[in-house]
């Protein structure tokens, strides 16, 4: 896995931890207050950019251009806000960063939508080679 892809992965793996060890942290204390900043964590960080990942290193023509630089690079912002927003809010401090986090994934998922119409593989993903 190499370029975009790899950097997504290395995303993705970074906030699995974050979000395990997270979780480990509620179980023990008992606190489960913060657990949708903790799913969101792992649902968009983990799961999607895993997603994104596999996508681009199944298509490696699509991770070509700076259309995906700027999908990494909102899909980066959405969490930096979102994570630490979520939280914010639950404690009615500030809603402001969790907007904008959701905002924030939501062009992500745009521009991963535009990357995906774009895009036209070659051969099929796993056709066997001669």
């Amino acid at each position: 896995m190499n370029g975009i892809a790899r950097v997504f992965m290395l995303v993705a793996v970074a906030c699995a931890l974050g979000g395990m060890a997270w979780g480990i942290q509620m179980s023990a204390s008992q606190d489960h207050l913060l657990s949708p900043a903790h799913g969101h964590l792992n649902l968009l960080g983990w799961v999607s950019c895993a997603i994104y990942a596999f996508y681009y290193h199944l298509v490696p023509s699509a991770g070509e251009g700076g259309l995906p630089r700027l999908h990494l690079a909102a899909t980066v912002l959405s969490l930096a806000l979102l994570v630490p927003g979520i939280p914010l809010a639950i404690l009615e401090q500030t809603e402001m960063l969790a907007k904008a986090g959701s905002l924030a994934a939501l062009v992500s998922m745009l521009l991963f939508g535009v990357v995906v119409l774009r895009s036209r593989p070659e051969k099929a993903a796993f056709a066997q080679q001669r």
